[in-house]
């Protein structure tokens, strides 16, 4: 007997196929007989699909780049053609930027009506081939499930990263004889290189004749699972590390090797150290600007040895010395077979003057204040201080990310969701949203400022009907906080469109029927925190911020990396 169905219900075979357990989108004309058959799925016997209603299309994207960042599997979005899928852009671009393996399924006009400027036509594969692995249009029914199995595999293996189906509302609606499909070759394509035993043995002749060596860890770890592999690398060769803010919780911040945060705003000592040390070990990361800093006099005494999966990334940025081209699960036990038992402890100490300068100059000042209004570090590390263990940690984009990131402890693997390369305003609360569906046993605590805040504010809908538990921090200093300080460091404090304006968050808080609490006295700060973790469900906490908190350490931009200011 024949199985025929639409190519709607052979798309919702295919997803089942792939293992999708959660999807979040928003409904529209061109995907509507996809909407139609995932009512089956959704609910009854037949029930395999949790869907998420969000309340914009943006914020599909985003929470299927939260649900994918904390469970390792890829997210899902799905969405209607014209405005429905524009809006997906942003998320798609920043899913790019930051590897994050997400599937985004849009409706598309009937193929006979594709070039007539029809109703909500737009050409999603040309406008969206530029930012994803694969951008594909399904214009028949038969296609539909290999399609939706080459765009998981693709997203999934390899260097991740998202993919876009255009599916015709034409092939929706077809019927075929349901053929399942399963790709996991294609010829052009090959997500694994082989390691090479050769770039192996001279990486392992430059680690064991450095030294004052220097680990640089990336998201790279983290996408590679490779976090145990890395423990045992740099407790082998006894390498300090540095991470980058997307590889934060590769390795814990209480390893005795952890030397900090890189970057513009990272740790003091781990960012002059890239300027002395004598071999420098990148893991998983691709060398950003806002990691090197000027170019031309980044790390030219070390000798360079790169580890990424993606080829593209090596002399990109900076120029190696050896490369090794593999999935850091396969090379960094590789490695560390050939490597020597090493001892570094006089360079591991000379690390110490400098974290005790920045721990009297910025630390300190930042989470224990004496007086004054409430800082952005201080309430940080209150939160990271009462916080589960296995906390995970999102935010947002500006000043309120810095903090966060600097500030708040990663002690398990896959603990932090924030918008890296592309540094995409309003991420926070719907990747919080994603966060607590791929670990609803796990706290997510989800940093905003006020600026971030209002620009997916929407989602509060979807919070208040899914009872998604995300402990929201609003760091309120009625200002676009970044954008403020660089006016006052570098544009002679000509504070050009950068104060804000804003609304009674504790009444949009009430019209969501969300528990709401403001702190503005540092006496008060502690039980407010221990109230939000502890009472069920989502929480906003409002903290009323110094205006002019600035963020500390800081490399100018362009500067050199180790001209970091320790104060303004």
């Amino acid at each position: 007997m024949r199985d025929r169905i639409t190519g709607a219900k052979a798309l919702m075979r295919a997803l089942q196929a792939e293992g999708v357990k959660t999807i979040f989108g928003y409904p529209g004309g061109a995907i509507m007989p996809v909407y139609d058959a995932l009512f089956d799925y959704t609910r009854g016997e037949k029930k395999c699909f949790d869907h998420i209603l969000v309340r914009h299309e943006q914020g599909a994207t985003h929470a299927a780049e939260g649900y994918a960042r904390v469970s390792g599997q890829v997210g899902v979005a799905l969405v209607t053609s014209g405005p429905g899928v524009t809006n997906c852009l942003t998320g798609i671009a920043d899913a790019m930027m930051d590897s994050t393996p997400i599937v985004v399924i849009a409706g598309q006009v009937p193929i006979g009506a594709l070039g007539t400027d029809a109703f909500q036509e737009v050409d999603l594969v040309g406008v969206s081939q530029p930012i994803s692995k694969w951008s594909y249009q399904i214009r028949h029914a038969e296609d539909v499930s290999w399609a939706v199995s080459r765009a998981f595999y693709i997203a999934r293996t390899g260097r991740p990263g998202p993919v876009v189906l255009d599916f015709a509302k034409n092939a929706q609606t077809e019927e075929i004889d349901y053929n399942p499909q399963k790709v996991n070759f294609i010829r052009s394509y090959v997500p694994y290189p082989k390691l090479e035993a050769e770039a192996v043995k001279k990486a392992a002749e430059l680690i064991n004749t450095a030294k004052k060596p220097l680990a640089l860890v990336g998201q790279g770890v983290e996408l590679g699972n490779a976090q145990s592999e890395l423990r045992a690398f740099l407790e082998k060769a006894d390498i300090p590390a540095g991470r980058t803010m997307l590889g934060l919780s590769a390795l814990p911040s209480d390893h005795p090797l952890n030397a900090g945060m890189l970057g513009m705003h990272g740790n003091y000592a781990v960012n002059l150290k890239e300027q002395e040390c004598d071999v420098l070990i990148a893991i998983g990361m691709r060398f950003s600007d806002r990691v090197t800093g000027n170019l031309k006099t980044y790390a030219k005494q070390a000798k360079i040895i790169h580890l990424d999966i993606d080829r593209s990334e090596i002399d990109k940025n900076v120029k190696t010395d050896v490369a090794i081209v593999a999935d850091c699960k396969e090379s960094l036990p590789a490695l560390t077979s050939l490597i020597n038992k090493a001892d570094h402890k006089e360079w591991r100490d000379s690390f110490k003057p400098l974290d005790e300068k920045e721990r009297e100059k910025v630390i300190e000042p930042a989470i224990h204040p004496k007086e004054g209004p409430l800082l952005m570090g201080e309430v940080v590390n209150a939160v990271a201080e009462q916080a589960p263990d296995d906390a995970i940690l999102v935010t947002d984009v500006g000043q309120n990310q810095l903090f966060a990131t600097r500030y708040f402890k990663y002690l398990h693997k896959r603990s932090i969701c924030t918008s890296g390369g592309l540094g995409t305003m309003g991420y926070g609360m719907p990747a919080a949203i994603g966060a607590t569906f791929a670990a609803p046993q796990r706290t997510v605590c989800c940093f905003m400022g006020d600026g971030g805040f209002q620009m997916c504010i929407e989602e509060l809908g979807t919070i208040m009907e899914q009872k998604c538990p995300v402990k929201m921090i609003l760091m309120n200093n009625h200002y676009l906080g970044n954008v403020r300080q660089w006016q006052d460091m570098f544009w002679m404090r000509r504070k050009s469109f950068t104060k804000m304006m804003n609304p009674d968050y504790e009444q949009i808080a009430k019209g969501y029927g969300i528990s709401y609490q403001a702190v503005t006295e540092r006496e008060k700060l502690v039980a407010a925190i221990r109230d939000m973790l502890t009472t069920d469900g989502p929480y906003i906490l409002e903290c009323a911020i110094l205006e002019e908190d600035n963020v500390l350490p800081m490399t100018p931009p362009g500067m050199d990396v180790d001209k970091m200011m320790l104060e303004v």
